[in-house]
C-alpha cells in the first residue's frame, strides 16, 4: 500500500501543473469566442484549484495498475469509478454540470461510453501486440 500511495502522489504531482495550463487554455477559447467576457476572482480561483486537483487526481489514479495483487478487471472498475467521481465532483462544484437528472445521467451516459470505447481500444491494441510477440516465440524456439 506504501508503494501504491507513493506512486500516486509521484504521478499526481508530475501531472498536477498541467491542470491550470488546460484551464488557462480552456478560458482563453470561450474569452476569444465571446462567450464569457469576464470571470470573477472566485471563479478564476475555483477553477484553478479544482482542475489542479483533477489532473492529480486522474494521473495518480492510473497508479491502481500497478498493484500486483489486483485483477486487472477490478483494477479497471476502480480506475473508472475514481475517475467518475473526480469529474462529476469537479463539474458540480464549477457549476460546469447542472445540478439536476437529466444532465447528470447524460454525463453519466457519455463518461461511461468513453470510457469503455477507450478500454476496448487499450484491449485490441494490447492483445495484437501479445499475439504478434507470441507468434514470433512460436516460431522462434
Amino acid at each position: 500500500m506504501k508503494k501504491f500511495i507513493k506512486e500516486f502522489l509521484h504521478r499526481g504531482l508530475l501531472a498536477a501543473g498541467g491542470g491550470p495550463v488546460v484551464l488557462a487554455i480552456v478560458y482563453g477559447i470561450i474569452g476569444k469566442a465571446g462567450v464569457v467576457s469576464s470571470f470573477s476572482p472566485d471563479e478564476v480561483c475555483l477553477g484553478i484549484l479544482t482542475v489542479t486537483l483533477l489532473a492529480f487526481t486522474v494521473a495518480g489514479m492510473t497508479s491502481i495498475y500497478q498493484v500486483e495483487k489486483l485483477p486487472l478487471i477490478w483494477a479497471i472498475l476502480i480506475h473508472g469509478a475514481g475517475l467518475y467521481a473526480v469529474y462529476i465532483l469537479i463539474y458540480l462544484l464549477n457549476g460546469w454540470l447542472q445540478h439536476r437528472l437529466i444532465p447528470i445521467a447524460i454525463f453519466t451516459a457519455a463518461f461511461l461510453a468513453g470510457y469503455a470505447v477507450i478500454w476496448l481500444i487499450v484491449y485490441r491494441i494490447t492483445k495484437n501486440n501479445t499475439d504478434k510477440i507470441n507468434q514470433k516465440l512460436k516460431n522462434n524456439p
